[in-house]
């Protein structure tokens, strides 16, 4: 394979040369912790009675130790990473280990060069034989400091590098990294194993799937926590600006940036076509849209131009009634998502939080969130996250029904979608599903920038394509006076759902409308616009500033409502791989003028959700008032028949 001009080789030499040492750090040393705390165990499962306990294996070899000789005090990762399943060591185990194993060694390697090239090494050198100048010490700490910070990034990198195609869905959140020391490398290396074997004691026992969770995310978390300091660190221009390549494992390694391939997952998803959605015609259109807004990002510049010139979708919430198609339009985005990301070559990253990782225990519920969150919005990714049934999954602040569990979810989520640290580079977005979305909290909802409302097939040109298509070639049943699937054309039918919106649909809107038409005539103007937003928000007190924050997101989605051509999909050399300037320039040729209509569509779309939302829930509340009343009746009424 052929390497740009500007990369250089980690010689496979160099690495190999330190692999003995990598060999040794697994197998143990002593460190004595300065900033992290020792974490408690994970409690051992209690066996069954009368069942023997299972003797891991150990080499009966002439010659060889055949028994354990880890300290109390020390760390021993091997010894560790083999108690997580009691007995022989596991597939899964070893690929741990030797991933370790090579990291470290590809690590020491760097360090070593760095060290060369910098002129540390001739410092360390100088210092030994006791002839540092005092005027150099400075330049040797901040040296060494640097040569640390190097050495932890690239460990941390090629781990979660090297174990990324062993990464299942299983989620851990091991926290921050607090034992980073950056006295010298050697130290720092121990400090940061030793943190790692207290992870896997507290998080990666039992199956091996945590024990792999437990690593990565230990890995991201040492990545994030070192690109952090190295920002105010002096002398790590060596490494930050240099850009190396390990030939034998495909590994970039460019600074404190993670690798492109860096940890994606494996899809056993059902994918759908977009022929294969019928129906839901704005909600397809978006969907496919947003599946291509998401390979505009760049990676090198870790944003994406329509995060920056506007239109791109963050969250949005997708709701309708039971079968009416919300996991069909999962499955098609994420198959869209995936296959152009196969064509670029790109890490894609599909999550859904589900309602079984609501947990009793305090806080995990949160922990799970925050961790969900994290791998979705991974720089080094193209991510999509789903949530489905969010009404079951976050709860509504307020409602003595919702679980602590529940609750924690839910600020999770707010923080994460328009929090005060909230950042959007373009690189993924996050769905919510619902059913019943008036179930969700207020705040909640309405973070999510759009919606999309899946209400499945509507025409009768809809219903005979669904039953065609379900149906399948097993039979040779005539279609009929029916042009198949021609009302599924994409620019037609959404171009017809949009012009629906001139008007609003829901009662309680209607009548706003009618009563600001009536004073002011046609809305044509900024001002008349504005005057009905404030009689939408007289009439439903939720209706905010972000509710408007939310329709001029739309409004700019629809200025760059515009057909990305697919040939730049199937075509990475015409778009995808080109310069973040250039690209941003090819989007802003193609985007549309904002216009009036527009603007009076997604203001009724929107505020159409919203009433459609409260009716929906006053009628639930009413309904159940009315219930209890009716129980509370039939109570008393039995209670008098038995007391006569």
């Amino acid at each position: 394979m052929s390497q740009p001009a500007d990369q250089m080789e980690l010689r496979e030499e160099d690495i190999a040369k330190h692999t003995p040492a990598a060999v040794a750090l697994l197998a143990g040393f002593d460190h004595a912790p300065r900033l992290g705390t020792a974490r408690e165990p994970a409690p051992v499962a209690e066996r069954s009675p009368g069942v023997a306990p299972v003797r891991r294996f150990r080499s009966t070899t002439p010659g060889l130790v055949t028994r354990s000789t880890a300290r109390p005090g020390g760390v021993h990762l091997i010894d560790r990473v083999q108690a997580a399943d009691d007995g022989l060591v596991t597939p899964l185990q070893a690929t741990v280990l030797q991933s370790l194993k090579r990291a470290l060694a590809i690590a020491l390697a760097l360090g070593e060069t760095f060290a060369a090239h910098t002129g540390l090494a001739g410092l360390k050198r100088e210092n030994l034989e006791g002839r540092l100048p005092d005027a150099r010490r400075a330049e040797f700490t901040e040296l060494l400091a640097a040569e640390a910070l190097a050495v932890l990034y690239t460990l941390g990198n090629a781990t979660a590098f090297l174990l990324a195609p062993s990464a299942t869905e299983a989620t851990v959140d091991v926290g921050t990294i607090d034992e980073v020391l950056t006295d010298n490398a050697q130290l720092a290396v121990h400090g940061v194993l030793w943190e790692l074997d207290q992870d896997i004691a507290a998080f990666g026992q039992g199956e091996d799937s945590r024990l792999v969770a437990t690593v990565l995310a230990w890995a991201e978390a040492l990545m994030q926590k070192v690109a952090a300091r190295a920002e105010t660190a002096p002398r790590t221009g060596a490494f930050s600006g240099a850009r190396f390549r390990v030939e034998a494992d495909d590994l970039p390694i460019a600074g404190f940036s993670p690798a492109r391939k860096a940890w994606g997952s494996t899809l056993t998803m059902a994918f759908k076509k977009p022929e294969e959605v019928i129906g839901n015609h704005i909600a397809k259109y978006q969907a496919m849209r947003l599946a291509k807004m998401l390979m505009a990002y760049d990676f090198d510049r870790r944003l994406n131009p329509f995060a920056e010139i506007g239109g791109f979708i963050f969250t949005f919430m997708g709701d309708g009634a039971p079968g009416t198609g919300k996991t069909t339009l999962i499955q098609m985005m994420a198959g869209m998502i995936h296959g152009y990301c196969g064509v670029a070559g790109y890490p894609f990253r599909y999550q859904n939080f589900s309602v079984d990782q609501i947990d009793s225990y305090q806080g995990k519920s949160g922990q799970n969130a925050k961790a969900f969150i994290q791998n979705v919005l991974d720089p080094a990714v193209i991510g999509f996250g789903t949530i489905d049934d969010i009404d079951q999954i976050a709860g509504k602040r307020g409602d003595r029904q919702s679980s602590a569990g529940q609750l924690e979810v839910t600020a999770v989520f707010m923080e994460a979608f328009a929090g005060a640290n909230t950042v959007v580079r373009g690189n993924c977005t996050f769905g919510m599903f619902s059913n019943y979305p008036e179930n969700v909290d207020d705040a909640l909802r309405q973070r999510a920038g759009a919606r999309f409302l899946v209400d499945g097939p509507m025409s009768r040109e809809d219903y005979i394509d669904i039953l065609s298509l379900l149906l399948g070639k097993n039979h040779k049943i005539p279609l009929g006076d029916h042009d198949l699937f021609a009302a599924q054309a994409i620019q037609r039918a959404v171009a017809a759902s949009f012009e629906s919106h001139g008007r609003p649909k829901e009662d309680g809107l209607i009548a706003v409308w009618e009563r600001v038409a009536q004073e002011i005539g046609p809305l044509d103007t900024i001002a008349k616009i504005g005057r009905y937003l404030k009689a939408i928000q007289e009439a439903d007190k939720r209706f905010t500033g972000r509710a408007i924050k939310n329709i001029t997101d739309a409004v700019k989605v629809r200025a760059v409502d515009f057909e990305i051509p697919d040939d730049w999909m199937a075509e990475p050399d015409l778009f995808l791989r080109k310069p973040y300037d250039e690209k941003a320039s090819m989007l802003r040729g193609l985007m549309r003028p904002i216009t009036v209509d527009m603007v009076i569509q997604e203001i009724n779309r929107y505020a159409d959700s919203e009433f459609r939302y409260a009716d929906k829930s006053d009628e639930a509340a009413i309904a159940d008032m009315v219930r209890q009343m009716k129980l509370g009746e039939e109570a008393k009424r039995r209670y008098l028949e038995g007391r006569g």
